[in-house]
């Protein structure tokens, strides 16, 4: 058990160019949203399929690529780990987030 950790492998569509922010000590990331589908056979005999949305963020070298090669509509995989965090929106309500962090990323 001690091998397992957290990792999140998923393969999907891209579904808006992604955004680069820079922060004061010159640090960027990138953020992006990635659909997956999932297709089954519902308890009618019926072929359906659900979409699910992730919110994808990268750091370091990978901001040029992401920038460089991916835009909405591109199909990749990633290769990342699962974050949650916390944060109060501009009226004052508290939220939770969760976002995965990418570690490598293949352009399909």
């Amino acid at each position: 058990m001690s091998t397992l950790r957290n990792k999140v492998l998923l393969i999907g569509h891209v579904g808006q160019d992604p955004e680069i922010k820079v922060f004061e000590n010159n640090r960027r990331n990138v953020r992006f949203n990635m659909a997956t589908n999932e297709y089954f056979t519902n308890a009618k005999g019926e072929k359906t399929h659900k979409t699910t949305w992730h919110i994808i963020v990268a750091w370091g070298n990978l901001v040029d690529m992401v920038d460089s090669h991916v835009k909405k509509g591109k199909q990749i995989a990633i290769d990342g780990k699962l974050t949650y965090r916390d944060y109060v929106d501009k009226d004052g309500n508290s939220k939770s987030i969760t976002e995965v962090i990418i570690q490598d990323l293949i352009l399909l």
